[in-house]
C-alpha cells in the first residue's frame, strides 16, 4: 500500500510547538480591522493554541 501524502494546506498554515500543540494564526486578520479597538488587534496578533484532540488532528495531518 502507498504512503499516505501529508496536507501541503495543513502544513501552509499551522506548526507545531515544542510540546506537541499545533499553533497557527488568529482568524480575522486579513483587513477591514476599523471595527476593532486596540485591545482586539493585539489580542488577534498573538498565536493561536489550538487543544489537544485539534493538535492530535493536525500532527497526523502533517507528519504523515
Amino acid at each position: 500500500m502507498p504512503k499516505a501524502k501529508s496536507k501541503s494546506a495543513v502544513k501552509k498554515r499551522f506548526r507545531i510547538s515544542k510540546h506537541g500543540k499545533a499553533v497557527c494564526s488568529h482568524p480575522d486578520r486579513g483587513h477591514g480591522h476599523a471595527p476593532f479597538g486596540g485591545d482586539t488587534g493585539r489580542r488577534l496578533r498573538k498565536r493561536m493554541v489550538l487543544n489537544r484532540t485539534w493538535s492530535t488532528l493536525i500532527r497526523k495531518m502533517i507528519e504523515v
